[in-house]
């Protein structure tokens, strides 16, 4: 399918666009196409499923504004041509989950760090806007509480495989912000905190989803560590909401914006949420870091944001409470057979 000019009008006049989302059929990836697609834009969707699924995008994946490619970011022609096509570029492609990162720390590295330099290359020989996901694990071993967009990032020793990841994001950041200063492109960072909701998958270490699973179907919820470390979950939708507006604020471009929920909670109390919430009977369980993942494995203690500047900027503030959150992940999972 072939568009013979990106921006278009709606019958009212409107002036409604092109996105082009990497990652598209990845969990935040399809929430925000359907999001788009709702608004009457057009969405181009990239996705090379590692990670997503065409299930995520099937409701609609036959709709007439929505096209999915199978690929990789790393087909240059492909992604040059998708890039000229869109009034903008959501880049959500990347390595995601302690899972992953840890067994796979080679292909975590290259697709973050080199994925991202493929994209902010491409955009910047048509000077399309682009907003490159990061991630609240750039703080990493930091302790000032919540973490501000300023504050210094204190990355572990490189023998940890998790703070590769934080340091191949926040490379991602140094070149967004390069590309901006240097060959003025339009580019803007969010970190993402703990965005959660339906159609997550628990396989890649995500905890919220496994809780879930784990209580409908009366195994065990597995708490990793002594269960006091917290973080703050917000849902898929409020994150998507603030995604689409950041990309067209005229004062977002060059900055970098956290994006989540400041409703903090411990991993132990969330366990018994979320049994609670499910009806379940299981049992809850504590398994130490190096059983469950390896010895050399180091965690946060706590990762809550500062949402001043991402408020400033947009008026966002996450309408989604935790408990609700639950609730929908609950029922999502029993409406896909999960018992």
């Amino acid at each position: 399918m072939a568009y013979e000019s990106r921006a278009y009008a709606d019958d009212a006049g409107e002036e409604l666009k092109t996105y082009l989302i990497t990652g598209g059929a990845g969990f935040i990836g399809s929430h925000l196409a359907e999001a788009l697609l709702a608004a009457g834009h057009r969405v181009l969707a990239i996705d090379d499923l590692s990670t997503g699924s065409l299930h995520n995008i099937a409701s609609f994946r036959q709709h007439p504004r929505f096209e999915i490619t199978v690929d990789t970011i790393f087909n240059r022609a492909l992604l040059a041509d998708l890039v000229a096509r869109a009034d903008a570029v959501f880049h959500l492609a990347a390595a995601v989950g302690v899972r992953l990162i840890i067994e796979s720390p080679v292909r975590t590295i290259e697709t973050n760090v080199a994925g991202t330099e493929l994209v902010l290359a491409a955009a910047a020989k048509t000077h399309t806007p682009v907003l490159i996901a990061s991630s609240s694990e750039v703080y990493g071993k930091a302790n000032k509480v919540p973490f501000s967009e300023d504050d210094d990032l204190v990355l572990g020793n490189t023998r940890t495989g998790r703070w590769s990841y934080a340091c191949s994001k926040a490379l991602d950041e140094f070149l967004a912000i390069a590309y901006c200063r240097e060959k003025q492109l339009p580019a803007v960072v969010v970190r993402l905190f703990n965005t959660t909701g339906p159609r997550q998958t628990g396989r890649y270490g995500m905890v919220l989803p496994t809780f879930v699973r784990q209580a409908l179907s009366g195994r065990a919820l597995t708490v990793f560590g002594d269960g006091t470390q917290s973080r703050c979950f917000c849902d898929v939708r409020d994150v998507v909401q603030a995604l689409m507006a950041v990309i067209e604020h005229a004062d977002a471009p060059g900055r970098v914006f956290n994006i989540g929920s400041n409703e903090e909670i411990s991993i132990g109390e969330l366990a018994q949420r979320v049994k609670s919430l499910a009806g379940s009977t299981s049992e809850i369980v504590r398994i130490p870091y190096q059983q469950a993942w390896d010895e050399q494995f180091e965690d946060m203690q706590r990762r809550v944001p500062d949402l001043t500047r991402i408020g400033e900027l947009i008026g966002f503030e996450p309408k989604t409470r935790l408990n609700e959150l639950i609730t929908r992940i609950v029922e999502h999972e029993r409406a896909n057979g999960v018992e």
